[in-house]
């Protein structure tokens, strides 16, 4: 897919990943193409999946969700409805902002958001009474060194 992004479409992506609420103007000046064209290339990153969606990053210290856990899961089963039920249940808990079925040691690890450590015990409660797991440990996070939600382009 990389091939296909020139250096127009890269640079508009670039500017997007930074703020997607610039405007159009202002991402066609900077990238020295027509309101226009600039507008179609979005368009058709859009279309194409490029761009999923444009979102709103969130403060998560000023929403009481500043404490982020990583939660280390284990399980016996691996089952086609284990791995449903598993899916559905973290889908369904707010706190999960990352889902991820891992090789190795570990089976999954989820990115939860709580306001502390009571929070993160309701979590837990929560998860471990919807769906069986066999071991389960948390890491909670103590210091952001870095975290960012673009991905690196043209690099």
């Amino acid at each position: 897919m990389m091939a296909d992004l020139d250096k127009y479409d890269q640079q508009i992506l670039k500017i997007l990943q930074d703020d997607c609420s610039v405007s159009i103007d202002e991402i066609a000046e900077h990238v020295h193409l027509s309101r226009n064209a600039c507008w179609r290339r979005i368009k058709q990153l859009e279309n194409t999946g490029v761009i999923r969606k444009r979102v709103a990053l969130l403060d998560a210290d000023a929403l009481d969700r500043g404490q982020m856990v990583f939660v280390l899961i284990k399980t016996n089963q691996h089952d086609a409805d284990w791995m449903t039920k598993f899916d559905q249940t973290v889908r369904h808990l707010p706190e999960v902002v990352g889902a991820y079925r891992l090789t190795g040691d570990l089976d999954y690890v989820l990115t939860v958001r709580v306001a502390d450590v009571a929070a993160y015990d309701r979590f837990y409660k929560k998860l471990i009474a919807r769906v069986p797991v066999s071991e389960i440990s948390a890491s909670f996070v103590m210091e952001h060194m870095k975290d960012t939600t673009a991905i690196p382009i043209g690099t």
